[in-house]
């Protein structure tokens, strides 16, 4: 079995290095079933040192010149050779415990994707009650949070990947997507919450609460379309770090 981590990144130099040792850190929970695992990091067009400090820390960079998540994590999904797709974002931080439970699941052999439940890295009580909710709705829904999923590498390009439309919640329509797949073949979609995925807070610190709320009232009156706009999705792709 080979596991291929894959973690988009622009501008990521403060935290990629962390990230990255995190998930090696946590890769021994795979090595210990000797499984392979590699871990690809696609530069989506950074201007700072992203690329250089990947390398330096052992990953395999490959280069998406489209400013978009969709984008970066299909071009690293492409380069990939692994059985399973693991996508982990560049602030975030997977324990061995949570790369150990993903193993148990894929060993089970009805399981054709999944996520997980999230857990902010630092003292943030309104963040920690919206990703509360968030992580309930994920459960419910099973709808893999963007900064973990893991899916078959044969299921993800039978569907076709991200969707390149969308430059947000492009998450939310895999999980969709593999979640009909899943049914058609007799496979599910777990969320897993044993081993919360750490993640940064950052855009707590970055955007103020009107400008997140401003975001979630245009998406909804404009039923969606606001998605498929890179300009109307500021908070991912403005550059702020």
């Amino acid at each position: 079995m080979k596991i291929s981590v894959i973690v988009p990144a622009f501008n990521e130099e403060k935290l990629i290095a962390e990230t990255l040792r995190a998930i090696r850190a946590a890769g021994e929970s795979f090595l210990r079933l000797q499984w392979e695992i590699e871990i690809i990091v696609c530069d989506n067009n950074s201007t700072d040192r992203t690329a250089e400090l990947s390398r330096a820390e052992g990953a395999r960079v490959v280069f998406e010149p489209l400013n978009q998540i969709a984008r970066a994590r299909n071009s690293g999904a492409a380069a990939a050779t692994g059985d399973w797709m693991i996508f982990v974002d560049a602030d975030s931080h997977p324990s061995p415990g949570l790369f150990a439970a993903v193993a148990r699941e894929i060993q089970k052999g009805d399981v054709i994707a999944g996520g997980s439940t999230i857990r902010l890295i630092g003292p943030y009580p309104v963040g920690r009650l919206v990703t509360g909710g968030w992580n309930i709705l994920s459960r419910l829904q099973r709808w893999a949070a963007g900064s973990f999923i893991f899916c078959e590498a044969r299921a993800f390009r039978e569907i076709g990947g991200f969707s390149n439309e969308l430059f947000a919640a492009e998450e939310l329509d895999l999980s969709q997507r593999l979640k009909r797949l899943g049914s058609a073949t007799g496979r599910r979609m777990v969320i897993l919450h044993k081993d919360p995925l750490l993640t940064s807070a950052r855009k707590m610190d970055l955007y103020t609460p009107w400008e997140h709320m401003r975001f979630l009232a245009r998406t909804i009156l404009a039923g969606g379309r606001t998605l498929k706009k890179r300009d109307q999705c500021h908070t991912w792709y403005d550059g702020r770090r």
